[in-house]
């Protein structure tokens, strides 16, 4: 499963040095690296980012830490940064989607002080010992979190409360006394905007969940081209588990459609 890394330096050479090493263990394969960013926070206690990578589907999740980071540590001027990360724009409710949670950014929060770079990377390892050994030698200080998708079931659960909920009115509607018929109607009509908006959510993020699986495939296929044999073996396993991973997903963003659209036709 992927994992969302953050490795705070106490300069911003020593960071590019570790970002130079991840480069590297993924040449070699015994990672993968999707995406990658270097921030620093200055004197000021001004958080910038240094180097961004070109983020794409495969480095959603890194864009919208990225964006949290300079938003939460770096307050309004950092906000304003952020926001052409593509994640401060709905970011509590990506953090919700994607578990950047409260731990990881508590702990950078307390470790990026004032001086201090970090390298931001979403990657997928074998085991974590052979980054953290690497990592800790050259001064670095490792948090991870790994990333977890949990808008499937929300989404879930809100069509089948959403769907109880239309169900209930629709009763109350055809018992209810004149006077209190609009009211109720009123509710029916809201409760259908937000299944519809639910149903809607669930097609875009079955969309993102393709093009995010179709991007890490070819990432890890290009990696693999100049990999060892034991290499390539891992990295077919990744490849394997970016598809059963999507797999999980679209099931149950299927079904949130499908719980949608009944309620909608009844």
């Amino acid at each position: 499963m992927n994992q969302m890394l953050v490795a705070v330096f106490d300069t911003e050479m020593a960071a590019f040095e570790a970002l130079s090493t991840l480069r590297e263990l993924h040449k070699q394969g015994s990672i993968s690296l999707y995406a990658s960013a270097v921030v620093v926070k200055d004197k000021a206690g001004r958080v910038r980012v240094k180097q961004e990578a070109e983020y794409g589907p495969a480095g959603t999740a890194l864009g919208l830490l990225t964006g949290s980071i300079l938003g939460i540590l770096g307050g309004p001027a950092g906000l304003a940064a952020g926001a052409s990360l593509g994640g401060i724009t709905g970011f509590l409710f990506d953090l919700d989607k994607i578990v950047v949670g409260a731990t990881l950014l508590d702990d950078t929060s307390k470790t990026l002080t004032a001086g201090k770079a970090a390298v931001l990377a979403e990657v997928q390892e074998s085991w974590t010992s052979l980054v953290d050994e690497r990592l800790r030698k050259q001064g670095g200080t490792v948090f991870r979190q790994f990333r977890v998708d949990v808008v499937e079931d929300q989404l879930v659960r809100e069509g089948i409360a959403l769907e109880a909920s239309l169900r209930g009115l629709r009763d109350e509607l055809s018992h209810a006394m004149a006077q209190d018929r609009a009211a109720i109607q009123r509710d029916i009509d809201q409760t259908k905007a937000r299944l519809k908006a639910t149903q809607d959510q669930a097609i875009a993020r079955l969309d993102q969940a393709r093009a995010e699986m179709d991007a890490r495939v070819t990432a890890l296929r290009d990696q693999a081209k100049a990999a060892s044999e034991r290499a390539r073996e891992r990295i077919a396993k990744r490849i394997a588990d970016a598809k059963t991973d999507f797999g999980l997903r679209s099931k149950k963003l299927n079904q949130a459609w499908a719980l949608t659209k009944e309620a909608l036709a009844a």
